[in-house]
């Protein structure tokens, strides 16, 4: 169903449809509905046995996230990460931890409550939301 959406897509914007694209977003919809750094995607491209150089996967998730299917995700200003667009990842809600980086997504169902108030008392149509909690994630604490 992924590479049916990204064939699509590529297709409506005249872009071709190669064997590297393809592999890419499969990286992502395999590990969905985790987010990923282009170093995490080359990695597991690499265990994979895929010949694909890294400026291929950078420039690949860049415009795949260009075209609106994999959301680039901003964590601090050295570290960005990429999920695949869809109605469950819209709103993601993450526990970033300032020792190692990892990052915890959680759900925060108050958040649809604000953006609805949002939208009523000033017609402003949402469209996405992130909120980002910084701290310590367990395994530092021990």
């Amino acid at each position: 169903m992924v590479n049916d959406l990204l064939r699509k897509e590529l297709k409506t914007r005249k872009f071709r449809i190669t064997a590297q694209r393809e592999l890419i977003m499969k990286v992502f919809s395999d590990h969905f509905p985790n987010h990923m750094s282009i170093e995490e995607v080359y990695r597991n491209l690499l265990e994979k046995r895929s010949r694909i150089s890294k400026a291929t996967v950078y420039r690949t998730v860049e415009l795949l996230s260009s075209l609106g299917l994999l959301r680039k995700i901003p964590i601090d200003e050295d570290i960005v990460r990429y999920e695949l667009v869809s109605n469950e990842t819209a709103g993601a809600c993450l526990a970033v931890c300032t020792e190692c980086g990892k990052t915890l997504r959680f759900s925060e169902p108050s958040l649809r409550e604000i953006t609805a108030l949002i939208k009523k008392e000033t017609g402003f149509e949402h469209l996405d939301t992130h909120l980002k909690v910084y701290g310590v994630c367990s395994d530092c604490l021990k």
